[in-house]
């Protein structure tokens, strides 16, 4: 399959299109993220957020440039909002003109927090209960086990790439369940 047509099935919700583009441009989007962010986990998380966005948006890809090019500066604003917010969590405040003190926010949960947070983690679990049981069992592996991209598959006997595939498929239903309720 070359890529135009690649793009241009992916455009018709083809699944196989997906993954051919999936694997054709996961290690040049993950290589560009590691250099980055000098760190696998997050390399990873953005390359899968990259091609989450990319795969929403895809009706708006033009042709006229790369699709590598465009999955590159998707990646690339994603890091550049993560920094963002990572910024926004220590704020600089100034007492004296001479003296600079750094306030950081105290993140600790409230008892109101606690609760709130039982009661949403109990609602997530419903939900997850909504999915098919494949898709449940990867939200699992990787969110309340914690396992790596390779633990999963080496767990699950299936590639690696079709384990991220099959946790952004999940992780897309996931989220239309909670919207809806």
């Amino acid at each position: 399959m070359e890529i135009k047509e690649a793009i241009n099935k992916a455009k018709n919700n083809n699944q196989i299109a997906f993954n051919f583009l999936l694997d054709t441009y996961w290690n040049d989007v993950y290589a560009f993220q590691l250099k980055r962010t000098m760190n696998e986990n997050d390399a990873e998380d953005i390359t899968i957020q990259t091609f989450s966005k990319a795969f929403d948006k895809i009706n708006s890809y033009n042709d006229d440039y790369k699709f590598k090019t465009w999955l590159i500066t998707i990646s690339k604003n994603i890091h550049i909002d993560l920094v963002r917010k990572q910024k926004q969590s220590i704020r600089n405040t100034s007492k004296d003109n001479d003296e600079n003190y750094f306030y950081i926010v105290d993140d600790s949960p409230t008892p109101e927090d606690k609760i709130i947070t039982e009661q949403n983690l109990a609602k997530l679990l419903r939900d997850i209960k909504k999915i098919k049981p494949h898709y449940q069992e990867v939200i699992n592996l990787r969110y309340f086990q914690e396992l790596s991209y390779k633990e999963i598959s080496e767990k699950l006997n299936e590639p690696i790439n079709n384990v991220k595939v099959k946790l952004l498929r999940a992780k897309k239903l996931l989220a239309a369940i909670i919207t809806k309720s």
